[in-house]
């Protein structure tokens, strides 16, 4: 997270008084920031640098932000006249402010607490005292000068002190510190939250009951609230438990939990609450507890834990008030018609976006709406060329974005009506639906949803945290440029998700840095907003609202708006409307390619899995999402294989026999040749396509493209082979280009005796075409006579391999059987590829010899003796020409 901004403008002239403190800046550095505030009242807040991790953390859940930080590169160091350090005196820990350190006519006033060190910097006012913290210092100039405390200002002064002293246990710490501390309390600090903030090592007892609290998270929804228990159990009393619920709290980003241990003879609850409808001290006043909204604990003797869950679970019932509203329910966007579109018309896009009903407007007004029933029997009685005004329902009633759960209840069941509209102003925002609404009241209490996979959990997680996860496996750099995106993202308004294939193989393990971006809002508007903020150059693609972030070093980023798709036929290219991240998702060729991380910077690393992905990577299972998926485009089933074999994953049994069906009905005959020779391409870069290209064959994919098409024994026995010699090849550091794909397509068509159709089949470009002649050409001519003369010069060999290019050779060196052939090939490779001539036509002119033809023929013979070991050096050709090219002078006679 970057400094915050406040909306303190800095002044376009004159002076600038500037406090800071360290680079990596902790509760101590800021909170006296904030009272060297109070001190200098003209002065900018400004971090040199980052923060750590818990005070970002404090940040995003803080008021702090409405103090006027600033962030570094908007001060101009050139105006800086005073500058106040507090917690630090050392030039290389301030950053960029170092720079203006000695400029003469800069005034630096200094707060710190560290002993004094070589290099400190000097200033003309040092307050400087070895104290617990620098806000011990601070507090008591405060408290001299009588300046009044918020008590949310007292409490991060208060969060400084502790943190420093750590909690007073530090053998650093003075009177004075609890002093300070006392003065602050006295302020208005809020010793709970402090004690929430603050992180402490866990002991080992702590540590497992932790883990309990982990493996135990379930989540409940109670009148439509969501809530999280979790449970622990020991034989002794753990201290802290408090503090392991905050870290639960934070590790999965939750808004309500309710954690119940059993210790000795006692059952102990922590609440913790985010949310408004959930007051957790009213709820645990019952038990015998009590506490603020946000934080209550409670003790219970002589009960068991299974009965104080199962109260507290009831009581919950009657405590928790609903306050979900149509903004947060309704389903966008709106799919409509007009009311002279035709009933037929109708029908097509009842079927095209798979929904029963359908609002007509007429200039985004709500005229009514008609559903699929009524469609069907129009049509049925031979009516479909008719208007939809003729048959639409107009008896509609709408409810705006804050109507409550039970005014939609009312009219969706009591009214009987299966489409409510949510308007605001006049203009349609979204629907609720029936079968909406039936979800929503399914999530009912008894539903759970685990947190964690294990034995003990039969459903998969569905949201979590994972920023530690991004953290752990992707480079810095990356981390940086998604948390940016999140923040931009936030300047306009949209929602911002890192999504597919990237995120599957972040749980797996694999390296994958192709980031795919999606935008719920205008995907190319945020990269052009991205650009004026980040050194990026923009590539846009209009008609599908896409964009790419090219980054100066060729990193790339690609954005898209979150759209849906539909096939307007089978195997056709789709056409693409703009919707939501869910229908974004629901567009994805299988499950597990269909887990997004939001990063917006207030919800950054949330997992959002909406169709059971991670139940499916941990099953290793390749399913589609829906039952029609390889009809409406047929490439997904080169997909399903190529992702079965690469993560060693099985197809699911009605995934495999929905590949099945397609093929049956013709699905891949019908694709672009294009598209097929593309996937085929994907196939052949895997690092391993063998497995892949069998799998293909026993759902009689490859016969589909051409008959002949068949992985015999002999044919797999080469494709093996190719494999090897790519390896051989790759471990030469040749630094020489070769699509390895191109190898094995070569031994893949060789059963072809016509490749004709194949390069119809597969659209093969005329450039794709000329090489494979080639190879079946010139390739199996040079194979043939290297297989028939096993002592055939060095010269020889570079003449009848140099035209070749290395993909085909590799292909020939596999396919031979002859040893001394393979011998021949890696030669030409390792040595006789690169050998070149010294001598040049200016070397031969400076000889005495003519240019002409003979120049050619000339260098073509000194190669030739080169290759062939006749020559070894420069000195040599240059002999080489004198004795076979100019004559020695004649002897003068007596």
């Amino acid at each position: 997270m970057d400094n915050l901004n406040g909306s303190l403008d800095i002044p376009e002239s004159g002076g600038l008084q500037v406090i800071t403190t360290h680079l990596n800046a902790d509760f101590d550095g800021m909170s006296s920031m904030m009272a060297a505030k109070k001190l200098y009242p003209e002065a900018l807040l400004v971090f040199p640098g980052s923060q750590e991790q818990n005070l970002r953390n404090f940040f995003l859940q803080s008021t702090v932000y409405l103090y006027n930080f600033i962030k570094l590169k908007q001060i101009p160091l050139d105006r800086v006249e005073r500058l106040i350090l507090v917690d630090t005196r050392q030039a290389d820990r301030i950053g960029r402010f170092s720079e203006i350190v000695g400029r003469p006519g800069l005034d630096i006033h200094v707060y710190d607490h560290h002993p004094g060190a070589e290099g400190d910097i000097k200033g003309s006012l040092e307050v400087i005292r070895l104290v617990g913290s620098t806000m011990t210092i601070m507090a008591g100039l405060l408290k001299e000068k009588g300046f009044p405390l918020t008590p949310d200002e007292a409490t991060l002064m208060a969060l400084g002190i502790y943190e420093d002293t750590g909690s007073f246990t530090f053998s650093s710490t003075t009177p004075e510190d609890l002093q300070a501390a006392a003065y602050l309390l006295t302020q208005g600090a809020n010793v709970n939250l402090i004690a929430d903030m603050m992180t402490r090592e866990m002991t080992a007892e702590q540590v497992s009951l932790l883990n309990q609290l982990l493996e135990s998270a379930t989540r409940h929804t109670i009148n439509n609230v969501e809530i999280v228990f979790a449970k622990g159990s020991t034989d002794v009393y753990i201290g802290d438990f408090a503090v392991l619920v905050h870290k639960l709290m934070d590790m999965e980003n939750l808004h309500c939990l309710f954690a119940l241990a059993r210790m000795e003879d006692r059952v102990y609850i922590v609440a913790r609450s985010r949310l408004r409808e959930v007051n957790v001290g009213e709820i645990l006043l019952s038990f015998g507890g009590g506490g603020h909204s946000f934080a209550a604990s409670a003790t219970i003797k002589d009960q068991t834990l299974v009965q104080v869950e199962e109260a507290l679970f009831l009581h919950l019932k009657s405590k928790i008030n609903p306050q979900r509203k149509a903004k947060d329910m309704m389903t966008f966007p709106v799919k409509f018609l007009g009311p002279e579109e035709t009933i037929e018309h109708a029908n097509e896009l009842l079927t095209r976006y798979n929904v029963n009903v359908l609002l007509v407007l007429e200039n985004e007004k709500l005229l009514g709406w008609i559903s699929r029933q009524v469609v069907e029997k129009a049509i049925f009685h031979g009516l479909k060329q008719l208007s939809v005004r003729e048959y639409m329902n107009t008896e509609v009633a709408s409810v705006d974005p804050e109507a409550s759960l039970f005014q939609i209840q009312e009219f969706i069941i009591e009214h009987k009506q299966r489409i409510l509209p949510v308007v605001q102003e006049g203009r349609v925002l979204g629907v609720i639906t029936r079968t909406d609404l039936l979800n929503i009241l399914m999530a009912s209490p008894p539903m759970q949803e685990y947190l964690y996979d294990s034995r003990k959990a039969p459903h998969f997680v569905r949201k979590k945290n994972i920023a530690f996860l991004l953290e752990e496996r992707l480079p810095p750099r990356v981390n940086e440029i998604l948390k940016a995106i999140g923040q931009v993202a936030d300047t306009l308004g949209f929602n911002a998700y890192v999504v597919g294939g990237f995120v599957r193989d972040l749980f797996l393990k694999f390296v994958n840095l192709d980031v795919d971006v999606v935008i719920e809002g205008d995907g190319i508007k945020f990269a052009q907003e991205f650009a004026k903020l980040h050194p990026v150059h923009v590539r846009t693609h209009s008609k599908f609202k896409t964009a790419v972030l090219i980054f100066p070093d060729g990193f790339k980023v690609d954005v898209a708006t979150a759209r849906l798709e539909y096939y307007e036929s089978p195997a056709a290219l789709p056409v693409i409307e703009i919707s939501s991240v869910k229908m974004d998702l629901y567009r994805r060729d299988f499950t597990v390619n269909t887990l997004a991380v939001k990063l917006n910077a207030r919800h950054y690393g949330i997992l959002i899995d909406f169709f059971g992905a991670q139940k499916d990577l941990k099953e290793k299972t390749i399913r589609v999402l829906h039952n029609l998926s390889f009809v409406e485009d047929p490439t997904r089933i080169f997909r399903a294989v190529r992702f079965e074999q690469r993560f060693g994953f099985r197809i699911g049994k009605l995934t495999a026999n929905l590949i099945e069906n397609a093929l049956k009905i013709g699905g891949v005959e019908k694709l672009a040749p294009r598209r097929i020779f593309h996937e085929l391409q994907l196939i052949l870069s895997e690092e391993n396509p063998l497995p892949i290209i069998r799998r293909l064959t026993e759902f009689k994919l490859l016969p589909a493209l051409d008959p002949e098409l068949l992985l015999t024994p002999k044919s797999e026995s080469l494709l093996e082979e190719i494999r090897n010699i790519l390896s051989w090849f790759d471990l030469l550091y040749l630094n020489e280009p070769c699509q390895s794909w191109l190898v094995y397509f070569l031994a893949l068509i060789q059963p072809l005796t016509d490749l004709g159709v194949i390069r119809q089949r597969l659209g093969l470009p005329r450039k794709m075409t000329d090489l494979v002649k080639m190879a079946r050409t010139d390739g199996e001519k040079a194979l043939g006579l290297l297989n028939r003369q096993p002592r055939i010069s060095r010269h020889e060999i570079y003449r009848l391999l140099s035209p070749l290019p290395n993909e085909v050779l590799l292909y020939l060196m596999a396919k031979t059987n002859q040893e001394a052939t393979r011998k021949a090939i890696s030669l030409y490779f390792t040595k006789l590829k690169t050998i070149r001539v010294s001598v040049s036509g200016e070397d031969l002119k400076e000889l005495g010899l003519v240019p002409g033809p003979q120049f050619k023929a000339i260098l073509n013979e000194l190669l030739e003796a080169r290759i062939n070991e006749k020559v070894l050096t420069r000195s040599d050709e240059i002999a080489y020409v004198k004795e076979h090219y100019l004559k020695p002078p004649e002897p003068i006679l007596p």
